[in-house]
């Protein structure tokens, strides 16, 4: 019997254990995950207000709830947890399915300002992460910026906006949804240094902000236009293109005066410095920048500068993976050096050693992408199974996670917490909420052990 062990429990680790049952009748699986939750990014990524896309825990959870898969949250591997070479030794193979762990930084001065924060944390706060900060965001904020244009950064410029009484129905923590109530940002400028045609975001996410009640999405034109391909977008690819009819949309519409928000997309900007006032971030400094010439989207500094005020200032520049204890690690690319999903150890594949997702191909893709990336992962795996299969290892791992410091939350436990959530939901005359700490989640895991 070939036993796996799958390290991440979000899409990609998913999708690698649902490849193994398919192809291998007798393999046995077993998801860990650091948090006693399942899902990944999907619970902890994708905004609340895009159940849809949140729907597909369903699918996910039918993969968890597989006859030979076992959940088991609340299991770190690496410093502080189980050591990768003790995983090793206790399955024929590792999958490690971690993603990318930490986000892109900006590299300029007064990016650790108070009021200065990752999109990454803010999407953390308001989706009732365990590891996430009470920072405060939008406290005494009155104008935003948001550095990036693609989802993410669509997605936290919509969270900003979005009236609270759309938020009340979702699973955001009770907390997020006070504090979002109670905010008084009127201003948010979604920022670009490039211009619309390379914009990274999706039309549908993209149209979203459209659709937001009392809050007018504002585009310059002149700003815009120094993107050749926004006044004459015939020649774009299709997402490109359809993104720009939007963007020329917003340029050519009316203005709305009465709008309590303001939302406006801003191109050909480069921060270059987070200006302090009054002991925290109070305005960001950009340089104008303009194409290159090279026809592939570069640009270059013009010289010419100008500030935003910001009293809160989220980047979303892109995330990156981070080097995994006992593992080898491409600090260029941010991924573990790989074949075909075989780990890497100089030019020679690693007996038992695979990865899967963004650790294995970087940050990129949509949550569709995470399969293909598996199947291909799983081939290579059962590939050199015959060979894994000569090394002995014990017939159940559990006693032996536990006797390596483990504490894991079951498939039970983590049911139970479901059932906490759904209480807490009752109790504020919301549907399910979210537990938002470590106390809380563990606490509710342990009520299926009793």
């Amino acid at each position: 019997m070939l036993r796996v062990a799958v390290v991440g429990s979000g899409p990609s680790g998913c999708y690698t254990a649902q490849s193994l049952v398919q192809q291998d009748p007798g393999v046995r699986v077993d998801v860990l995950d650091r948090l006693p939750c399942p899902y990944g990014l999907v619970r902890y990524g994708v905004a609340p207000d895009h159940e849809k896309i949140k729907s597909l825990q369903n699918n996910l959870r039918s993969v968890l709830e597989h006859e030979r898969v076992r959940f088991l949250g609340g299991v770190a591997v690496g410093p502080g947890g189980v050591p990768a070479a003790r995983l090793g030794e206790l399955y024929h193979a590792v999958v490690y399915c971690v993603g990318a762990a930490t986000d892109r930084h900006l590299g300029i001065p007064g990016e650790d300002l108070p009021g200065s924060w990752s999109a990454t944390e803010f999407v953390s706060w308001y989706s009732a992460h365990p590891d996430a900060a009470d920072g405060g965001f939008v406290h005494g904020v009155r104008s935003a910026v948001v550095i990036g244009m693609g989802n993410v950064a669509v997605d936290v410029t919509r969270m900003l906006a979005r009236d609270v009484t759309e938020l009340a129905p979702t699973d955001m923590p009770q907390a997020a949804l006070t504090a979002l109530a109670e905010s008084r940002v009127t201003g948010i400028h979604m920022v670009g240094r490039r211009g619309p045609s390379q914009a990274r975001f999706t039309t549908k996410e993209l149209r979203e902000l459209g659709t937001l009640p009392d809050t007018a999405v504002l585009v310059n034109r002149r700003e815009a236009g120094t993107d050749p391909a926004f006044l004459a977008p015939s020649g774009l690819p299709n997402a490109q293109r359809r993104n720009v009819e939007v963007l020329r949309g917003w340029a050519d519409g009316p203005a709305v005066p009465d709008a309590r928000r303001r939302i406006r997309l801003r191109f050909y900007l480069r921060p270059v410095e987070l200006l302090e006032r009054n002991g925290r971030v109070g305005a960001v400094r950009f340089e104008r920048t303009a194409p290159d010439g090279s026809g592939g989207g570069g640009v270059r500094g013009t010289g010419r500068f100008e500030e935003i005020e910001a009293q809160l200032v989220l980047r979303s520049v892109g995330y990156r993976g981070v080097p995994l204890e006992g593992l080898p690690f491409d600090t260029a690319t941010g991924t573990v050096p790989h074949r075909a999903g075989r780990v890497l150890r100089g030019d020679t594949a690693a007996p038992g050693e695979y990865v899967a997702g963004w650790i294995k191909r970087g940050p990129t893709g949509v949550i569709g992408t995470n399969r293909p990336c598996a199947k291909e992962t799983v081939a290579s795996l059962l590939a050199d199974a015959a060979a894994l299969q000569q090394r002995q290892v014990p017939s159940d791992p559990l006693p032996h996670l536990r006797a390596a410091g483990a504490d894991p939350v079951g498939w039970s436990g983590w049911c139970a917490i479901e059932r906490a959530e759904a209480a807490l939901g009752a109790s504020l005359g919301r549907r399910v909420v979210k537990l938002p700490d470590w106390e809380s989640l563990l606490a509710a895991a342990r009520t299926a052990r009793a």
